[in-house]
């Protein structure tokens, strides 16, 4: 089952999703709904991931300040070697 509905972008990103759909071989809805899709898809996951994090956060469950450091040093000597 699919809903359809109106959106408004600027012209230049109308015109942009018409130059893909062409290339693509695909109409400019099927482009806008998989857009929108891999949008919903992404913020999903992100905050999913942050609700995840806070119920850790609210359990006292955090890295030590070694593992911490572990981390920062991997990074930081790796910044210095390049």
């Amino acid at each position: 089952m699919t809903t359809a509905f109106t959106v408004r972008v600027k012209d230049e990103t109308a015109s942009k999703l018409d130059q893909l759909a062409e290339k693509l071989d695909r109409s400019r809805s099927y482009m806008a709904a998989e857009a929108i899709e891999a949008f919903v898809e992404q913020q999903e996951w992100q905050l999913a991931e942050i609700e995840a994090g806070l119920a850790e956060a609210d359990r006292g469950e955090f890295a030590s300040d070694e593992d911490v450091a572990k981390v920062v040093g991997k990074y930081v000597r790796s910044a210095r070697q390049s």
